[in-house]
């Protein structure tokens, strides 16, 4: 089990996943979803695995490893290794106190609505995150 948590924690390396995703592609054996295995996505490894004799993970493999080479080092970090990209580099737009009155009076009346019954404890919870992400 400590195997399993080291290997989840290592950070994933983009060019070993692009490789995994086109064996899977053109390789004929049960290898399809390798690569979902190794970016840390074990339940879409064993969907790929189960559908191994159809072409579908072979399309998706493919789908796969066009999408990683396209996103971008710090797009793929971001996703598979939770590492944000260098602060110098990402300039973000100061927000202002009005946006900031907006967002408070939005979660305001997302509260209410939860109150209500209107929205669920989820739904509310999403929204909130959403509102609050625009603050950060």
């Amino acid at each position: 089990m400590q195997q399993l948590e080291k290997l989840l924690s290592h950070p994933k390396s983009r060019k070993v996943g692009i490789i995994l995703a086109l064996l899977s592609t053109i390789v004929p054996w049960p290898i399809a979803g390798v690569h979902k295995f190794y970016l840390g996505q074990p339940v879409w490894g064993v969907i790929y695995l189960l559908l191994w004799n159809t072409p579908i993970p072979s399309i998706a493999c493919a789908i796969d490893a066009v999408w990683y080479f396209v996103q971008g080092e710090e797009q793929f970090n971001a996703q598979f290794n939770n590492i944000e990209s260098d602060p110098h580099t990402v300039y973000r737009k100061q927000i202002e106190p009005l946006q900031v009155n907006v967002i408070s009076q939005g979660l305001r009346e997302l509260d209410k609505l939860r109150e209500e019954g209107l929205v669920s404890d989820y739904e509310f919870e999403q929204k909130r995150r959403n509102l609050l992400d625009k603050i950060n």
